[in-house]
């Protein structure tokens, strides 16, 4: 059977991923200017926040370029006036805003990708205006650095989803299923929502509080 291009879109899976956006000192005036460019370009800011770097912080925000000649002067720009901090989300969120922001030294952006972000508000190679997470390792790292309270969960594979959906959810669905077309009632959707939640097999099951104890 030949799938339609409509079908095919359909079946395509979504994923949502977070990365850490920085607006720094050199482009903090423009913050809301920014921010709107992150909206219109299909960005949900999960949280944002203004802060000022310490030098020591920058340090160990920037841990991965210590020991290059640029380091003491990144951390020297990053702590001289405030940063305004966005978690983002979105499908492949990491790699959107990179091609947004464009290539990391402004005089490239402005050769190769004159219509990014870094080419548009950057001054120079230095004080580039934005900052995108690296990979979603970085961007873990990032986000909880920035926001310590966030909880990100790793990204399951396919194979492990569609394994949990196999042992976990399809039988107990399937049977639930069964059972509304045998029933047939007036509003299908609250009589399954309450038969999935009564013969959920991950509820906790209590006895007329009887304990049962394992044999030693």
């Amino acid at each position: 059977m030949e799938v339609s291009k409509m079908e095919q879109t359909n079946c395509r899976r979504v994923y949502v991923e977070r990365t850490l956006a920085l607006i720094k000192p050199d482009a903090i005036h423009k913050t809301e200017e920014i921010e709107d460019i992150i909206l219109k370009s299909g960005f949900t800011i999960l949280q944002k926040r203004k802060l000022q770097f310490s030098p020591e912080q920058c340090s160990d925000f920037y841990a991965d370029q210590y020991g290059k000649l640029f380091f003491p002067s990144l951390t020297a720009f990053m702590s001289s006036g405030p940063t305004f901090a966005l978690t983002l989300a979105r499908d492949n969120a990491i790699a959107h805003w990179k091609s947004i922001i464009g290539p990391a030294s402004c005089t490239k952006a402005r050769e190769s990708h004159p219509e990014c972000l870094r080419a548009k508000y950057g001054t120079s190679d230095l004080r580039n205006a934005l900052h995108g997470s690296e990979s979603f390792r970085t961007a873990v790292r990032e986000i909880k650095f920035i926001f310590p309270n966030s909880v990100i969960e790793p990204f399951p594979t396919r194979q492990v989803t569609e394994e949990y959906l196999s042992r976990h959810v399809n039988p107990t669905l399937l049977r639930g299923l069964t059972e509304l077309c045998k029933h047939k009632p007036f509003n299908p959707c609250i009589w399954l929502a309450d038969w999935l939640m009564k013969h959920n097999p991950n509820k906790p099951q209590v006895c007329d509080g009887v304990i049962v104890e394992d044999a030693e």
